[in-house]
């Protein structure tokens, strides 16, 4: 084979089998964390601070920023973080993704296969779920480091050309190209981690003397500028389409680290001797690549330290190049806080499809606020409303099914998120039901106001005690749910009885009213559908409280991560 063209197949290889493995390590680390990550997210609503520490965090743990960044965006674009939160949370995201580089600085070469055998007899041998997600996580960080070992094995060629020496110190000598050259690799990769790690590889090989790095400390600083700056369109990426504060996080991730660019390009060599200085001695290329994640470490520390405190400032800078506007929400079968950009976290998805869910539960109780005003009123003229937002319901539904059925074949669920989806969909399924129940009745109560006839006053009367208690189960099965609390839960089963009797009531007085003349039997079939409704409503709330009985309360509704 061509030199060339096995240099360029062994660099190509090696980045796929490194990308692999850090996508893999990444997903496999969140079913090793499970739960965890919730507690991990419960830090972004405390201060800027502890925004910072959650996203580097997270980052730690999801091993990218781009992954962290997003999730952000879809919670700002949700309603469910600040802008300065998720602000806060890039900050931190960006000393996070370090860690990868810090990583790869040690020389673990010898070890590779042990891990990779390791890794894969665990995997292969556990049952238990996260023991096994452990072994896995082993197993693709051997991985990570094979790819890394075969993209160093065939650049050494390359150190010893004279057209790409040339060319290396070209870049070298004018910061900026290194800059431009940085960025462009990290367009096409996708992957500011995968760079870096090309990176401190290359800079590791000894150039023409066979002592110093053939691209040395200064000539790798401004590339790993670029990186940083590539990084960012991701973020870019993930706004399109979102709200104007997701738009204005993903502009400040990319102000972050052009203005970080910005800065030390004009002191890549006093940075250079500083990192020289606090980094481990001895012969260049065997220490740069720990040099390198030291550069890229105190880099990102330096702007945190630097815009954290300006954060009123980034805000006002994003806000000025975005500005205010009018945002509609109008559609109401559009999904409010579902983002497919987060499906590969899934803590961060199930806490929006909990959010969607409570969303579709907010409308029933416009349904049924407006099905007590047509029986109170004694008109029809909610109808139409009521017909919209039970349309809106259904389309929301499948749309929550298509989202969890999307998140269920990544993967990446962990065998109590899974569990914890499925309590999701239970309650939505009732949700839905009462919304279903609502529509059936309002049109079962216009159904005898369009042939003419009119329930008497004391039949009306009843219907609105019924449908007052329903309102009162469904706002309690609800907080129940969120909170489990107790007598919340003694109250509903009250009132369930309570509407068994009225039921059963209301069911006695229309036969004797028709019995009597004072109502026409022509009314009795929509009457017995709209308590037939009541019924199957009174059950639905049931279920719900049943959610709450059976422990499965979900913090996610209160935003207790």
């Amino acid at each position: 084979m061509d030199e060339r063209l096995k240099i360029i197949m062994g660099l190509l290889g090696g980045l796929a089998v490194f990308i692999y493995g850090m996508n893999l390590m990444s997903e496999c680390l969140q079913k090793a964390a499970g739960e965890r990550m919730k507690h991990i997210l419960e830090l972004l609503t405390k201060n800027r601070f502890m925004g910072v520490l959650a996203g580097a965090l997270v980052t730690a743990v999801l091993q990218s920023s781009s992954a962290t960044t997003v999730m952000a965006i879809g919670f700002v674009s949700a309603g469910l973080m600040s802008l300065p939160q998720a602000i806060s949370i890039i900050f931190g995201a960006n000393i996070g993704t370090t860690m990868t580089a810090q990583i790869i600085a040690f020389k673990i070469t010898d070890y590779i296969y042990a891990f990779i055998f390791i890794g894969f007899i665990v995997s292969f041998i556990c049952k238990n779920e996260r023991v096994k997600n452990i072994g896995r996580t082993v197993f693709a960080f051997g991985l990570l480091f094979l790819g890394i070992e075969t993209m160093g094995s065939v650049m050494k060629p390359l150190a010893s050309n004279p057209v790409f020496t040339n060319m290396i110190a070209q870049v070298a000598g004018i910061p900026v190209l290194g800059v431009a050259v940085g960025t462009l690799m990290t367009l096409v990769v996708q992957s500011s981690s995968a760079t870096i790690a090309v990176l401190q590889n290359f800079a590791s090989q000894t150039g023409a003397d066979g002592v110093s790095s053939v691209l040395g400390l200064t000539g790798a600083i401004p590339i790993l500028l670029g990186d940083n700056i590539g990084t960012t369109i991701t973020a870019l990426l993930a706004s399109v389409g979102q709200s104007r504060d997701a738009k204005r996080t993903a502009v400040a991730h990319s102000i972050f680290n052009i203005s970080g660019a910005l800065l030390f390009i004009w002191f890549v060599k006093p940075f250079a001797a500083f990192v020289q200085y606090v980094s481990p001695k001895g012969a260049e290329v065997e220490v740069i690549s720990r040099q390198i994640a030291n550069a890229h470490t105190i880099f990102n520390i330096t702007m945190t330290l630097i815009w954290i405190g300006l954060l009123g400032l980034m805000v006002k800078i994003v806000t000025k190049l975005i500005p205010d506007g009018k945002e509609s929400r109008s559609d109401l079968a559009v999904p409010r806080y579902l983002d497919k950009n987060v499906l590969a976290q899934p803590a961060a998805a199930l806490r929006l499809v909990a959010q969607e869910v409570l969303h579709c539960s907010e409308m029933v109780q416009e349904m049924l606020d407006d099905v007590i005003r047509m029986v109170r009123q004694k008109n029809t003229d909610r109808l139409p409303a009521v017909r919209e937002y039970g349309n809106a319901l259904n389309s929301l539904h499948i749309d929550v099914e298509e989202y969890l059925a999307e998140l269920f074949s990544s993967g990446v669920l962990t065998e109590q998120q899974a569990a914890q989806t499925a309590r999701l969909m239970y309650v939505l399924s009732n949700v839905e039901r009462m919304g279903d129940m609502s529509v059936e009745m309002a049109e079962a109560f216009l159904e005898g106001e369009e042939e003419g006839y009119h329930y008497s006053a004391e039949a009306m009367e009843n219907l609105e005690s019924s449908l007052v208690c329903i309102e009162k189960m469904y706002h309690d099965a609800l907080e129940a749910i969120a909170g489990g609390k107790e007598e919340i839960l003694d109250g509903l089963l009250q009132h369930k009885n309570q509407v068994l009797d009225l039921d059963i009531e209301l069911r006695k007085g229309h036969m004797e009213r028709v019995n009597k003349g004072l109502c026409d039997k022509k009314m009795s079939v929509p009457f017995m559908r709209i308590l037939h409704c009541i019924d199957r409503m009174g059950n639905s709330c049931v279920n719900l409280t049943e959610v709450a009985l059976n422990q499965m309360q979900l913090a996610y509704f209160t935003g207790e991560m």
